[in-house]
């Protein structure tokens, strides 16, 4: 995956390959790297052509990137705390072509800080944990994709903050924090949309993709599964193959 490497502020940085090579995306050698959660995020966008798509917390651009070449007509904004994080994602942007604007803030500050108007949809991967006594202290690098300082409250009140009325938030976060997700989001939104992801088939999901839809009131929809690997297979299963390499998505 790795095509070149360099430095850059005493920082390694290395360019992979996304979406069987049609994104060039650079990211730290080091620390956390972009991997499965986001492409399973970026496949579940469906943007149409003129749609506004804010990521909460875009770091390198990951996410973007590879919807940027899913949804190439989209309008996309990315905010990232991390000024070294979004001096990547838009070195990324550029090399790729993409139509996104990355934007610097802090979720932990509000949407109204940011100054935008309301999206049509708002996505992010938050941070996995808030609780600091839940796990091993995380590698400097990792903190900031891991922890979540000021709680999971505060990245969905933001999303919801983000998006119009009628407008949708997407989130990939861990499966057993599903029950927090619904009763957060679901103080001003509904039209609930689940999709696990597991695995493996004989195992409990690992990870869950959520939509909700601003004052939505559809009743909740749970989609089919994505299972991830075969045992004595191949590396994935041929739907999460197909997922990785673009030629198939997760749309709710």
């Amino acid at each position: 995956m790795t095509a070149t490497s360099s430095q850059s502020d005493a920082v390694e940085i290395v360019e992979n390959a996304l979406l069987g090579g049609r994104v060039r995306f650079r990211q730290p050698a080091k620390g956390y790297r972009a991997g499965m959660d986001a492409a399973l995020l970026a496949a579940a966008v469906e943007a149409a052509p003129g749609q506004r798509v804010l990521e909460a917390g875009c770091g390198a651009g990951a996410v973007l990137m590879q919807i940027a070449a899913r949804r190439p007509d989209a309008v996309l904004t990315g905010l990232e705390r991390d000024p070294a994080m979004a001096a990547l994602a838009r070195e990324n942007a550029a090399l790729n072509g993409a139509k996104a604007t990355i934007v610097a803030g802090d979720v932990a500050a509000g949407f109204r800080a940011t100054g935008l108007e309301p999206f049509d949809q708002a996505i992010s991967n938050p941070p996995f944990f808030d609780d600091p006594g839940a796990l091993r202290a995380p590698a400097p690098g990792k903190r900031g994709a891991w922890m979540a300082d000021d709680g999971l409250k505060t990245w969905t009140d933001f999303l919801l903050k983000g998006v119009r009325e009628g407008g949708q938030v997407v989130v990939i976060h861990r499966a057993d924090r599903l029950a927090d997700l619904l009763a957060l989001l679901g103080e001003k939104a509904g039209s609930f949309a689940l999709r696990g992801i597991h695995p493996y088939a004989d195992e409990p999901a690992k990870r869950v993709l959520v939509s909700a839809i601003r004052t939505g009131k559809a009743p909740l929809r749970l989609l089919p599964p994505l299972v991830l690997h075969e045992r004595g297979g191949a590396k994935h299963t041929a739907e999460a193959e197909a997922i990785l390499r673009g030629e198939a998505a997760l749309g709710f």
